[in-house]
């Protein structure tokens, strides 16, 4: 019997082609997306600050053998540890998403692109040490920015028309992707290189996002980022030492990932890459809330108000109605028992009945000592969860690209209380509102860690945008360093 597959070697897949030339060629021209990507910066590493009080991360952190230093090695912000540039991008890819509160796309498929500065920040840091090193000139920020453009761009252009979601795969699998090429074009890699380092993105293992998921809801949500940009490093760096590639690694009959992975289906793309994805990024300002529950925690706020005008307790409420989009409902409308603080802030009912009793949504918020309050579960039980049509047809118009959610608060005399939001408040068309309020939330993260004066010295670097492009990145990571 003859074989029915050809053995001779194809071209390289498009999709691979496309990645690899926007990655290593494209020119970012936009003056609003590097703009973006600075406000990005701040609050993904705000984030990072943040999750370093919480013992469930930094359990996780550090060096694979303890005590082990990596001479000029890249640092993780907040810590003192010094590390290789693989275990780097997994320790910052942690920080960065543990609790749920960096920066959102919201497409066919989900996802939080500035993930992606897990390897973008570990990489370009470790490069300029080394420079240094050697007597040579270090990366600047201005290069970070440009692969965190990059990165968003395409991990968002392929989120746009792709559900992996729907075939039961993590999100995570495009940053890894989108993290391989960036990092690439940081290590100066050709084309050629950086071809065989995306394909092999393509078929490594993908997560499986039965962790985001009852029954199986769990803390691995807030580290598989860290994994994803750990093992985007790890690629790039194995293709750097000559490592083969996979030229048909989507699109090969029965073995590739389309047929394997993705029902059959080639990927769709409803626009080229650019920086659009920067330029619409979604910011988590408010709240540290899953998105697509974010509009829906604003709304609670406003009714809690209104409860307070009438000098009424929560105790008033007899049922509420959360009018929602299909994606909402698919992810985050839970019944029953809560396991942990992943499967907290995994529930809609939850992140809506906190801010009800208590007037707040905090990260501490998901922790065992609130939840224990029965008074949450017990008007969690009183809410159900409905799809509004519209707010789903919004959700995917790229004009629009709304996340409404409305309540609707029956109370105990009848009276009922309506509250709808569009659009969050770190939404591109709520940017003027949202940008100082960035900031603000920026400079507390920053408290939980350094004194006045080194906080002052991370402000007067991140603010100003011409010296922020300008600063060798090792400096700017010292800055963040305890």
């Amino acid at each position: 019997m003859s074989t029915p597959i050809s053995n001779n070697r194809p071209a390289p897949d498009q999709v691979l082609t496309d990645i690899a030339d926007y990655a290593l060629n494209y020119e970012i021209t936009s003056d609003l997306a590097y703009s973006t990507a600075r406000a990005c910066l701040i609050d993904t590493l705000g984030c990072g600050l943040e999750a370093l009080e919480y013992p469930a991360c930094t359990k996780l952190l550090g060096p694979i053998v303890p005590g082990t230093i990596v001479p000029n090695g890249a640092r993780v912000p907040g810590t003192d540890y010094v590390l290789d540039p693989v275990q780097a991008a997994f320790n910052i890819g942690a920080i960065i998403r543990w609790l749920d509160f960096n920066d959102t796309w919201l497409a066919a498929e989900w996802g939080h692109p500035s993930d992606n500065l897990g390897a973008i920040l570990a990489v370009a840091d470790w490069l300029s040490r080394q420079a240094i090193a050697e007597g040579k000139p270090p990366l600047t920020m201005r290069a970070v920015l440009t692969a965190m453009i990059k990165a968003h761009e395409i991990q968002g252009c392929l989120a746009l028309e792709n559900s992996f979601n729907k075939v039961g795969l993590d999100h995570v699998v495009l940053v890894k992707v989108a993290s391989t090429a960036v990092v690439c074009q940081l290590l100066d890699l050709t084309r050629e290189q950086t071809l065989n380092a995306v394909s092999n993105a393509w078929i490594d293992g993908q997560s499986l996002r039965t962790y985001r998921h009852a029954p199986n809801t769990g803390s691995r949500k807030s580290w598989a980022a860290g994994d994803a940009t750990s093992r985007a490093v790890r690629l790039a760096l194995m293709a750097r030492a000559g490592e083969m590639g996979y030229p048909s690694a989507l699109t090969a009959k029965t073995w590739g990932f389309y047929d394997v992975l993705f029902r059959g289906q080639p990927f769709k793309f409803q626009r080229p890459y650019g920086s659009y994805v920067m330029e619409n990024v979604l910011f988590k300002i408010s709240f540290p809330a899953e998105f697509h529950a974010q509009t829906a925690v604003e709304a609670a706020m406003k009714v809690r108000a209104e409860l307070d005008r009438r000098k009424l307790s929560p105790d008033s409420i007899k049922r509420i109605k959360i009018h929602t989009h299909e994606a909402c409902l698919r992810i985050i409308d839970k019944k029953g028992p809560l396991a942990n603080p992943a499967d907290r802030d995994h529930c809609v009912q939850y992140m809506v009945a906190i801010p009800l009793l208590f007037g707040r949504l905090t990260a501490a918020d998901y922790e065992d000592e609130v939840a224990s309050d029965p008074r949450i579960d017990a008007l969690r039980a009183r809410m159900d969860c409905v799809e509004n049509p519209q707010f789903t047809r919004d959700y995917h118009d790229p004009e629009k690209r709304s996340i409404a959610n409305r309540l609707v608060v029956e109370l105990n005399d009848g009276t009922v209380l309506e509250e709808t939001v569009e659009f969050p408040i770190g939404h591109r068309r709520r940017r003027e509102e949202g940008l100082p309020l960035l900031v603000e939330k920026f400079k507390r993260n920053l408290s939980r860690r350094f004194s006045d004066a080194q906080q002052q010295r991370v402000l007067d670097a991140s603010l100003d945008s011409a010296r922020l492009d300008a600063m060798p990145v090792h400096e700017y990571v010292n800055l963040y360093l305890p």
